[in-house]
């Protein structure tokens, strides 16, 4: 075995099964845990691998392996054997099979086991490692990470692969099936969806009320230290405390806080923006995506303390908040793995725009002279974090107007935000959010003029231009371009009926208003660095 990792105190010893756990298979309810196996070992790594196959932000990177860290001490604790590799004992593999195959080898183990990993190009691996150890006597089994609603098996017996699948009637089934926010055979309430009543604007006097995020102060030094040794290229800034949750304990922590402080009000300001709270950056949202995404929460556990809280404090907590909250959980998160795993590896390749354009720089600095832009990207750049419409409506309504190659755009949504993974990441960035696969997941593609963030904000009030000038010179970039958006994919959208209104209004202009508008928004693709 390599010198490098002979100083851990199992390096002698030899097991009978050999399990890896990966960084976002945290779960401690799982079935692997209910027995002690002294000829079990447990083996959690940090891989250069996984940290550098994108340029992730530095907090998710430190997130995952403080978490990682935690759970094995966690396991230890409980008196299993665990070992756990850090970048400094992994540095020498190329690859995840390298080191599993060398770390069978050193332990003589017959047997090793996996949860099936919940992205496309882990599962291939370990797969293709299996094929591997299978000539060397090693038996391979994969298992269910026992995490989410819906087993993996049956995925392709809810969703259609290439095609448009409907959430909503997804989501319905969800309910159904799983007896949640139902009355008999009923929506409980009488209506199935409260999205309507979800889209308020702050107020001022809205934003006093806002509850500033529960917060940890979690170290990490030793993180980025490893990471600057080993030269792993990150974006996004952190101190030497991580803010995030890290464990089951802090994990729960936020979700209580959630259901005490934020979920009276989180549907009716879930679409709400605001340049006023940067020191309540999280508004009204739950923020325990990365908990649920690592399996330090589970779906289930999610779903049902929510639905305490509103058993509970019924009075105050509406159902319309708790619908919308469910929603996501119950019939989005689940919806967008199955559209996932049915469209693999295809769905990394759609690019039904053609659209070829490269994000500029101010993606990684948030320097631009766009209030919205300069909020959302500087808010994600320190936090790791942007709630859904500053992620939708914000940057992704820019990627998707001004044609951003769809591959620049999922690099670096997977790579900035904590939460992301690949089975979440790309159907809401290439689907929903840039059209990009011709409406697997949306029926239109999400673009609006800055009269939608101006709705549903305040960053109009202070930014260097005009949300209420089109084609001048301190235009809002978001107005031209959304026209013309419309006017260069006529083809493509004109008989879509979702959008038609809008195409009935561009006709409707005069042709030098028409011309005047195109050439501002040409103007603004030729300055995109500038903007």
């Amino acid at each position: 075995m390599p010198q490098r990792i002979v100083n851990n105190n199992k390096a002698d010893k030899s097991y009978k099964r050999l399990r890896l756990i990966l960084g976002d298979q945290l779960n401690p309810a799982h079935s692997w845990y209910r027995e002690l196996d002294a000829q079990t070992l447990y083996v959690i790594a940090e891989l250069h691998q996984e940290a550098s196959y994108a340029q992730h932000h530095i907090q998710k990177i430190c997130a995952f392996f403080c978490a990682m860290e935690n759970f094995a001490g966690a396991l230890t604790q409980a008196g299993h054997e665990v070992v756990y590799l850090t970048l400094d004992d992994t540095c020498g593999y190329s690859s995840l099979i390298h080191l599993l195959q060398d770390l069978c080898a050193h332990y003589t183990v017959t047997v090793f086991e996996y949860q099936q990993p919940d992205e496309y190009r882990l599962d291939k691996q370990l797969e293709a490692l299996g094929v591997e150890l299978g000539q060397q006597s090693v038996v391979t089994a994969r298992y269910s990470t026992e995490h989410f609603l819906l087993d993996h098996q049956e995925l392709t017996t809810l969703i259609k692969p290439a095609q448009h699948n409907r959430m909503e009637a997804f989501y319905r089934k969800m309910r159904k099936r799983f007896n949640i926010l139902m009355d008999g055979d009923k929506p409980l309430g009488g209506q199935w969806n409260y999205d309507a009543d979800n889209r308020n604007k702050f107020k001022p006097k809205d934003i006093s009320a806002i509850p500033a995020p529960l917060m940890f102060s979690n170290d990490i030094a030793p993180y980025k230290k490893r990471l600057i040794k080993h030269r792993i290229k990150t974006m996004g800034f952190v101190g030497d405390e991580l803010i995030w949750p890290v464990s089951r304990q802090q994990s729960l922590a936020v979700l209580d806080y959630f259901c005490h402080h934020c979920l009276s009000l989180f549907g009716q300001f879930q679409d709400a923006m605001t340049a006023q709270a940067n020191d309540k950056w999280s508004l009204y949202h739950a923020r325990v995506s990365f908990s649920l995404n690592s399996k330090m929460l589970s779906p289930r556990q999610v779903i049902d303390h929510v639905l305490k809280a509103y058993d509970k404090a019924s009075d105050t907590i509406s159902l319309a908040q708790v619908e919308g909250f469910i929603r996501q959980i119950l019939g989005w998160r689940e919806y967008v793995r199955a559209v996932y795993w049915v469209n693999m590896p295809h769905y990394l390749q759609q690019n039904h725009l053609n659209a070829s354009a490269q994000l500029p720089e101010y993606f990684w600095t948030g320097q631009t002279k766009m209030q919205c832009m300069q909020h959302a990207l500087q808010q994600s750049l320190d936090y790791a974090y942007a709630h859904h419409i500053q992620r939708l409506m914000v940057t992704g309504n820019f990627c998707v107007l001004f044609g951003i190659n769809p591959d620049e755009v999922d690099a670096w949504y997977l790579g900035v935000y904590i939460d992301a993974i690949e089975w979440v990441e790309l159907p809401n960035t290439r689907g929903m959010s840039q059209f990009a696969d011709g409406g697997w997941v949306a029926t239109k593609p999400y673009i609006s003029s800055g009269n939608y963030i101006n709705k549903m904000s305040d960053y109009c009030k202070t930014c260097y231009y005009d949300v209420k000038q089109k084609s001048t010179n301190n235009a809002c970039p978001f107005n031209s371009m959304y026209w013309h958006f419309l006017d260069r994919h006529q083809r493509i959208f004109e008989n879509n009926p979702r959008i038609g209104m809008a195409y009935r209004a561009w006709l409707k202009q005069e042709p030098q208003q028409q011309k005047a508008l195109l050439q501002r928004a040409q103007w603004c693709i030729d300055n995109i660095h500038q903007l």
